[in-house]
């Protein structure tokens, strides 16, 4: 009983001891927070401060450089950086004013170690990054929005560019999302820069015409191609022998806008030129092959034999 009776008073000792110095620290703790307490209100309220003096900065700055920079993405580019530098100049301030000085140095010290671990497996995401910055500063940007691109297998009107991919809606209104780095390592396309486009249309006519007739119904049947472009004049080429035909190109520059021009130029080429030749009685081969026996090309065999001889 009396072992039991030591220990037991041991244990109370101990534990009061333990009472009070947690008292002690709760005390030190409340009086050291009362103290801050008023920097803590200070720190909230330049933190505030800051967050709306960026917000309506950052407002004022989109519409200045929306005006003076033709490059939205650049422009929301360094709208985006007004906004993030003042909100960590406001950040900063806020921690001096709570003296975290050196806490804050070693949460940096381990972001950093732990950005350099993330670095490596989130480089694709990382080149994007790298990637979206390089082509929003460059003074010769490729593209901006609105303009009809190509790059790689796909072809769209940018919608939307931004660090990290760049939107395109294709022709057939698929919206397609390409990362930055794809297009930063890949050749870039633009059809709206030059606000004009080539069409090219290959045509095969009966090796039996007259090969300047064909060229000559083929340029007046094409004088009125809608959205041409004026200075450029129509090209004609004949190119080769085929197996069936004599084939020629066309190639025409037309106004370009959002790529349909292209498509109903090559549709009035096509009405127009088998209009011409169905008048002119100029033969189109269809794609079979043929024998010819020294008669014109197209025309029917059994009526060539049923002719008298001469």
């Amino acid at each position: 009983m009396l072992e039991l009776s030591i220990v037991f008073e041991f244990v109370t000792k101990e534990l009061g001891k333990t009472i009070t110095l947690l008292e002690g620290k709760f005390s030190n703790w409340i009086a050291d927070g009362v103290l801050i307490l008023p920097n803590i209100f200070l720190a909230l309220i330049v933190f505030t401060i800051t967050y709306y003096l960026a917000k309506y900065i950052t407002k004022g700055a989109q519409i200045a450089f929306s005006r003076s920079i033709q490059n939205r993405a650049l422009a929301n580019f360094l709208s985006v950086s007004i906004k993030i530098g003042i909100n960590l100049l406001g950040l900063i301030v806020a921690i001096n004013i709570l003296n975290l000085d050196k806490a804050v140095t070693s949460i940096l010290a381990g972001i950093g170690i732990l950005g350099f671990a993330l670095g490596f497996a989130l480089q694709d995401m990382t080149a994007n990054l790298v990637s979206g910055i390089a082509l929003v500063v460059k003074d010769d940007y490729p593209f901006k929005v609105g303009d009809f691109i190509g790059t790689g297998a796909i072809e769209g009107e940018v919608m939307n560019i931004d660090l990290r991919s760049t939107s395109l809606k294709t022709i057939s209104g698929q919206h397609v999302i390409v990362p930055n780095k794809q297009i930063y390592e890949n050749s870039i396309t633009n059809y709206s820069s030059l606000k004009m486009r080539r069409v090219d249309l290959n045509v095969g006519i009966s090796y039996g015409e007259d090969l300047e007739r064909v060229q000559q119904v083929t340029m007046e049947a094409l004088k009125e191609i809608p959205f041409k472009v004026k200075n450029e004049p129509i090209q004609f080429y004949w190119e080769e022998f085929g197996d069936s035909s004599i084939n020629f190109r066309l190639i025409v520059w037309v106004k370009f806008n959002n790529n349909m021009e292209h498509y109903k130029a090559k549709h009035y080429m096509v009405t127009e030129i088998k209009k011409a030749y169905a008048g002119t009685e100029i033969t189109i081969p269809f794609p079979i092959r043929t024998l010819d026996f020294g008669i014109k090309g197209g025309v029917q065999l059994h009526e060539e034999l049923a002719k008298p001889a001469s």
